[in-house]
């Protein structure tokens, strides 16, 4: 089946009203996050009819409070987690290279030399880069894609590493990793290509019971409750899987995030990483980002009590970030830096293994499990693994439904607007439109017609950015076109 990949309000109606008339769908996936929406994607593209429901909207909860990177997995390397670390690596040369490279772009990531890493950790790190190195080259990921890791001088540490402090700088390690231009984006892109496949998607409806022959939902925009039937239901509800699956145990993980002006940090390029003092293997990272903003993160810290909707970033927090970071600058942050902050919830499973300890120690991989009730539970894991967790999803599904679903597609399946970084650099549209929309960026431009005060930015503060991008107000009448976008790999990995 294929339609229209449109998600309107229209569409939306006319979704739930089928499904509330009683059409039966292979799979029910509860959950409009990362997960959910790879797990809707799979399953239509396997030829299944597919029905997806989200509380909320899409990305609602978690997914759009990442630190925008698509890692490939060193961490879980020197934690032992050899199997994380590979699929994470698999993963994330699948989006870089085929899925979604207009979302997904290399990125160097930069450990300044300072006198608080001595010359025997210097070398330990080392050796861990060469690991990662290892890690790239097995899950097939070319030097062309992700530069190796090397050492650097005095010069292009500074270079790229902005604001690094220089005194006592002796150069920089860097590696290269995946930075995701907006996580919220490849959500609805999941979605939209799911929706292409046939798949229903219906946001603002919240699932009251669920079990193995579908759940019945309240529509929240009418308050109507409706019964939504299927052979097979998907729990992908991330930190909140535990309300719908008996047995369950999540420890959550709330990870914290400050945005700064990027000018800031020296216009980081790419990102830097600061040790965390008294801390093996953990960081605070700073990421400069398109449109003259930088993220910092990430916190690690064990979340009791009712999961909120919108979690915050509370002071402690705040105050962590931004004295680890501000070791490394050469000029200390203070509050007055901090335009926003965010936070995110990460829904760890908890095992029994790492009881009583940190959160920061409890594994990241994640679990796929089939209830007593027929529903098939998925959660754990991390945003680049989604693709990978939602195809071990659908399969459990598939036998938990007796369903007859042909293999998984989705790791050569491109996203809606993913093409080569060529075929991108041709697109005729502004660079920070390709790089959000890819080949649809034409259209997002074509919807100003008429209409020039669409182009202009809802928040004063984004004027500077808007210019960088290359947008400006259209005649009236029709768009005017911004500069060409450069491709994706423009500012080339290897150069730095």
């Amino acid at each position: 089946m294929s339609r229209s990949a449109s998600l309107n309000a229209a569409q939306r109606a006319a979704d739930l009203d089928a499904l509330a008339s009683g059409e039966v769908v292979d799979v029910l996936v509860i959950g409009g996050g990362v997960t959910g929406a790879g797990a809707a994607l799979d399953a239509a593209s396997r030829g299944l009819t597919v029905a997806l429901v989200e509380r909320h909207d899409l990305a609602f909860g978690t997914s759009r409070w990442s630190s925008k990177l698509v890692h490939g997995g060193l961490r879980y390397l020197a934690q032992g987690a050899v199997g994380i670390a590979m699929e994470s690596a698999r993963e994330r040369g699948i989006m870089l290279a085929r899925t979604a490279p207009h979302l997904v772009r290399p990125i160097p990531i930069v450990t300044p030399l300072l006198p608080e890493i001595s010359r025997r950790d210097e070398q330990a790190m080392r050796v861990g880069l060469k690991l990662g190195d290892s890690l790239r080259r097995a899950a097939g990921t070319s030097v062309e894609v992700l530069p190796r890791s090397r050492k650097v001088g005095y010069a292009e540490a500074v270079k790229l590493g902005g604001a690094v402090r220089r005194d006592g700088l002796r150069g920089a390690l860097v590696m290269w990793d995946g930075q995701l231009e907006d996580d919220a984006r490849l959500v609805v892109a999941l979605a939209r290509t799911a929706a292409s496949h046939g798949a229903r998607i219906v946001t603002r409806a919240e699932v009251l019971e669920a079990g193995r022959s579908g759940a019945r939902v309240r529509d929240t925009l009418t308050g109507a409750e409706h019964e939504i039937r299927a052979r097979a239901v998907v729990n992908a509800t991330g930190v909140w899987a535990g309300t719908l699956a008996e047995g369950l145990t999540l420890r959550p993980s709330r990870g914290s995030h400050l945005v700064l002006d990027n000018r800031r940090l020296g216009n980081l390029p790419g990102t830097i990483n600061v040790p965390v003092p008294g801390e093996r293997n953990r960081w605070v990272f700073a990421i400069g980002h398109p449109g003259g903003r930088a993220y910092v993160g990430l916190t690690d810290a064990p979340f009791e009590g009712l999961v909120p909707d919108v979690p915050e970033a509370p002071e402690e927090d705040v105050d962590f970030l931004l004295n680890t970071l501000s070791s490394a600058l050469d000029v200390p942050l203070g509050r007055d830096d901090v335009l926003g902050t965010y936070a995110g919830l990460r829904p760890l499973v908890d095992t029994g293994a790492a009881e009583g300890g940190r959160t920061a120690d409890i594994s990241r991989r994640h679990v796929v499990m089939t209830g007593d009730d027929g529903v098939v539970t998925v959660t754990g894991g991390k945003l680049t693994t989604y693709r990978h967790m939602a195809e071990e999803a659908i399969d459990a599904a598939v036998a938990a439904g007796g369903l007859e679903g042909g293999q998984c597609r989705t790791q050569a399946l491109p996203l809606i607007g993913a093409a080569p970084p060529l075929e991108l650099a041709r697109v005729d549209a502004p660079r920070r439109l390709v790089d959000r929309f890819g080949t649809e960026a034409p259209r997002v431009l074509a919807e100003a017609g008429g209409a020039p005060e669409l182009l202009e930015p809802v928040d004063s503060r984004l004027r500077r950015d808007r210019r960088r991008a290359g947008l400006r107000a259209a005649p009236r009448g029709r768009a005017r076109r911004g500069r060409r976008a450069r491709p994706a790999h423009a500012h080339r990995p290897g150069a730095a």
